[in-house]
């Protein structure tokens, strides 16, 4: 869908154009005024843009942006299968806290990738980010510490964390975004320049100069409200989600904590989950029910 919007993008502007101006006009300035500029344009505009956002972040958050831009295929980081699966873990989990103590739980929670009880949860176990996070969470509470505001205002603070790091792209393509219309007038003032060292050409020479030089123009402000600020929104939409899955996580916890049964603590995690990933209460209660047995 997203990328459908893009390819609209340049259907509705130089198809606005060609409205405006004429087919036949609209073509003529796409092809003599446009395309020629466009390759020095894009290398001013696009190119410094893109050495300041180099500059501006860590090589990590470079990294993880260049990951983000998956958000066009995959706008949401977990789907409900992914969450069945968690809510299931959760629960089982929590039943085998209950019947069998915290201590049960030492051989799983030390080598998660070897556990047979997170094999059965491929989709949690290949979180790596949010395994570890699950992991260590069950861990200090197996080593004594099951105070449920402890527990709860820690899980606050490294989520807080966590979602920084996940916003960091979003919010380093918006300040990209925020920057492209500017250099796009330093684009148009290099051409303008250009245009006064030759003030002695005809004006058909010179008009055709000028409007070379405010395709920058044009450019730097399409590229920021036509690409780069759509981007960053669903990169921050993604990293949203993503976080939601923490969330998740600290619900059950904090509510199995607060002593309510291991069913009941996944459904104050079902609850927090947006409608669209969100899975039905009976759906839930029948994958429950399919669980194997506990291993100990």
């Amino acid at each position: 869908m997203k990328f459908i919007a893009i390819a609209m993008v340049f259907v509705m502007t130089f198809g606005g154009l060609m409205v405006a101006a004429g087919f036949e006009a609209g073509s003529h300035l796409i092809v003599s005024a446009i395309l020629p500029a466009l390759p020095a344009e894009m290398m001013i505009i696009f190119g410094v843009a893109c050495c300041a956002f180099v500059i501006s972040n860590p090589l990590d958050v470079v990294k993880q942006t260049m990951s983000y831009f998956k958000c066009l295929k995959q706008p949401s980081a977990h789907d409900k299968q992914s969450y069945v699966d968690l809510l299931s873990l959760l629960f089982t989990i929590f039943k085998m806290a209950r019947t069998k103590g915290w201590l049960s739980l030492e051989q799983h929670i030390e080598q998660p990738h070897e556990s047979e009880l997170f094999g059965q949860f491929r989709r949690v176990k290949n979180n790596h980010h949010a395994l570890t996070f699950l992991c260590d969470y069950l861990r200090i509470i197996s080593l004594g510490n099951d105070s449920p505001h402890e527990i709860e205002a820690l899980m606050d603070e490294e989520i807080e964390t966590i979602t920084h790091h996940e916003e960091h792209p979003g919010h380093a393509m918006q300040t990209m975004a925020d920057g492209l219309p500017a250099l796009g007038i330093v684009a148009a003032v290099l051409g303008i320049i250009k245009t006064m060292a030759s003030i002695d050409q005809p004006p058909a020479i010179l008009g055709k100069m000028i409007g070379s030089a405010l395709v920058g123009t044009f450019l730097g402000v399409w590229l920021s409200y036509g690409f780069a600020a759509p981007f960053a929104g669903a990169m921050l939409s993604r990293a949203h989600t993503e976080i939601m899955y923490y969330r998740c996580i600290k619900a059950g916890i904090i509510a199995f904590l607060n002593g309510a049964a291991p069913q009941v603590a996944v459904e104050f995690s079902r609850k927090l989950l947006p409608h669209d990933v969100q899975p039905s209460f009976l759906e839930l209660e029948e994958k429950l029910n399919e669980l194997p047995a506990i291993g100990g």
